[in-house]
């Protein structure tokens, strides 16, 4: 009995879980649509227009098309000289406002870090011993460390995240010498599955894995 139970499980978990994922983001797209819709509403005057408008709360999946829609809108707006005019005096405007300068601008640093093309945040993959000696755990290279902090540390260090599991939304940060790190050849998507799964979903290994010179060999002599 218990065998066909866990059998059963693993069948119907995966598609449940997903099923959860796709409702949920599903819920947060149609809840943004309707809150749009109610802002249109309370801006027109009652008649033709705001039936119309009540009208349109009916359509299932309206919401996740027009969001959808409207996220590609505003990308094609803000990669073009006059959006990024746009969205320059935007930042400045908001840059203004006590209290949500400090949240807007805080936010906006650490989304263009992480998901921005031009920049290497969770792009990479790395091995490194946490929480003591002998132990080693996935991690994520960050960047590396600036300001008044790198000032602090003697040579060459990199900020990583280690994220927890089964949830890699919570994790620590840390700051440890390059040399203590130990690159992956996996890629993130591959190192993320890792993690969740506990280590049981484990990636491919490479087609070809470098030999680890010994400290101080020259990597160009042969033989």
């Amino acid at each position: 009995m218990k065998k066909y139970l866990i059998a059963g499980l693993l069948v119907w978990l995966p598609l449940a879980i997903t099923l959860w994922v796709l409702m949920w983001l599903y819920s947060s797209m149609d809840g943004m649509f309707l809150w749009l819709l109610s802002g249109l509403q309370a801006a027109v005057p009652r008649g033709v227009a705001s039936d119309a408008l009540e009208s349109l709360r009916g359509i299932p999946f309206l919401g996740v098309f027009v969001m959808v829609g409207l996220l590609l809108a505003t990308g094609i707006f803000a990669t073009n000289i006059f959006g990024q005019w746009w969205l320059r005096q935007w930042d400045r405007l908001l840059g203004r406002i006590p209290i949500v300068k400090s949240i807007y601008s805080s936010v906006k640093q650490v989304s263009d870090t992480l998901f921005s093309s031009d920049g290497n945040a969770f792009r990479e993959a790395v091995l490194v011993q946490y929480p003591h000696q002998g132990s080693w755990t996935i991690a994520f290279v960050t960047g590396r460390p600036g300001g008044e902090v790198a000032a602090h540390l003697g040579g060459e260090h990199v900020s990583i995240y280690v994220p927890t599991t089964p949830n890699p939304t919570s994790g620590f940060f840390l700051m440890m010498p390059a040399s203590s790190v130990r690159p992956l050849h996996m890629t993130v998507d591959e190192a993320l599955k890792y993690i969740i799964s506990m280590g049981v979903v484990a990636p491919p290994p490479p087609l070809a894995i470098p030999a680890r010179l010994p400290e101080g060999a020259d990597p160009n002599r042969v033989g």
